[in-house]
């Protein structure tokens, strides 16, 4: 069994469904890039597998190391090492990001009823910082302080010129190795760009809340000479086949599953 594995999922906001039955299974010391134009449902399921109670969640599952996920609160997922780098972070006022990172930390290390001592999170602190040398994302920060082992990083990217995607990757590298296997990353993007520095294991393409097509990281390299328009035109004439007949259908890469 996979330690991440979605099945099936199918997820609203009020009445519009946005995920229509998406399936993927992640390991640990796999790097899976999720990439799809606006709209295709990559973020919508970032919220998901974390919790946010905005999304329901209307058939399938997630199973993180053979239990159900959906069933946790997003503090248990937290605790249990999922994490997620958000697309857009926001800031709490008075809520510094010392006290937020000890509280956080404190409580993915099992500190039940106290903080992690002030000298050893200083010290723990500083170490991280000195190795990602991460002055830009603080949501990297993050991540190496609470040393999950399934993160999803929704569009981190987004936003940042090529020498900041080239600090932020870095520092992922720079998890990634010392992890020695024990971290997966989901890596949502909608550019290719920082596929040039943290190399995927798999690449999956999303539209109309689903995965549609699956491949190597040379996937990654095609969709930046062609852009999403082969796989639109692909995807469009599965679908209306689909549609049509309710068969399970293949058009060129793209594939439909049925459920």
């Amino acid at each position: 069994m996979a330690d991440l594995e979605i099945r099936d999922l199918t997820v609203q906001v009020e009445e519009k469904v946005i995920l229509k039955g998406a399936n993927l299974t992640l390991d640990k010391g796999e790097v899976h890039a999720l990439m799809g134009p606006n709209g295709s449902g990559k973020s919508t399921l970032a919220n998901v597998l974390m919790g946010n109670p905005f999304y329901q969640v209307v058939k399938g599952e997630v199973l993180y190391k053979g239990q159900d996920l959906l069933a946790m609160s997003p503090d248990e997922r937290a605790r249990r090492g999922l994490f997620i780098a958000f697309q857009y972070p926001v800031s709490i006022p008075g809520v510094t990001m010392s006290s937020f990172l000890r509280t956080a930390v404190s409580a993915r290390r099992g500190f039940d009823k106290e903080l992690m001592p002030v000298g050893e999170f200083q010290k723990l602190l500083k170490q991280k910082l000195d190795e990602l040398r991460e002055k830009k994302r603080v949501e990297i920060l993050q991540m190496a302080m609470l040393e999950p082992e399934i993160a999803i990083m929704d569009e981190t990217d987004s936003g940042l010129d090529i020498d900041s995607v080239k600090v932020v990757a870095d520092g992922v590298n720079r998890m990634l190795a010392q992890a020695k296997g024990n971290l997966g990353i989901l890596l949502i993007t909608h550019y290719s760009r920082i596929l040039h520095f943290i190399k995927p294991s798999y690449v999956h393409v999303m539209f109309d809340g689903r995965f549609v097509v699956s491949g190597g990281p040379d996937l990654a390299e095609e969709l930046e000479q062609s852009g999403y328009e082969g796989i639109k035109a692909q995807f469009e004439v599965i679908a209306a086949e689909v549609q049509a007949e309710g068969a399970v259908r293949r058009a060129g890469k793209v594939f439909w599953v049925a459920h």
